[in-house]
């Protein structure tokens, strides 16, 4: 059982909001046969649900190679550490495997609806809203996150982060401007 289980009906809630995507994932679908590319993704967002789950998260959909993630108010810490672990996980993972793609993370934190939306036969919780798409635009490469993210971190947790500008982004460390 999810956090998102207990909204039972359209509900506004203070959410850490994640994007997640795989950069130079289309020539890989390009240059290997549909079989392989689906048991890849498949074996890879196992890895990407595991470790979001552990850390008291959601991942609300996938969208191809992309996730959006939630993570409720309390686990925001959690959530920005766990993002920050899925990334490396992840290089790792795809350089193992001689995929020269990397995964972007883009983590904001506000206000978001929560609900279920579908077709009458098939419905399933999704989150809308202005702080969805502030983490969709978020500008970067590797992993960026909002100031408002940003400030749910205690101290120890900010010293994996540096201030990135214009527009104020907070990236990891290893990351390069």
């Amino acid at each position: 059982m999810s956090f998102l289980d207990f909204y039972s009906k359209p509900t506004r809630a203070r959410l850490l909001i994640a994007f997640t995507d795989l950069t130079l994932f289309t020539r890989y679908c390009l240059a290997h046969p549909d079989e392989e590319v689906f048991n890849t993704i498949r074996e890879y967002f196992l890895l990407h649900g595991q470790i979001v789950e552990e850390a008291g998260g959601v991942v609300i959909k996938h969208m191809g190679d992309a996730a959006l993630i939630a993570f409720p108010q309390e686990r925001a810490e959690a959530g920005i550490l766990a993002l920050k672990k899925l990334r490396d996980e992840s290089d790792l993972w795809l350089r193992e495997r001689g995929m020269r793609s990397r995964l972007q993370v883009k983590v904001h934190f506000g206000e978001a609806i929560v609900g279920e939306v579908g077709t009458p036969g098939w419905k399933r919780k999704d989150i809308y809203g202005e702080s969805v798409n502030l983490a969709a635009t978020l500008p970067g490469s590797g992993f960026s996150m909002s100031p408002q993210a940003f400030r749910t971190l205690g101290p120890e947790a900010r010293t994996f982060f540096k201030k990135h500008t214009p527009p104020i982004t907070y990236i990891a460390r290893e990351d390069s401007h």
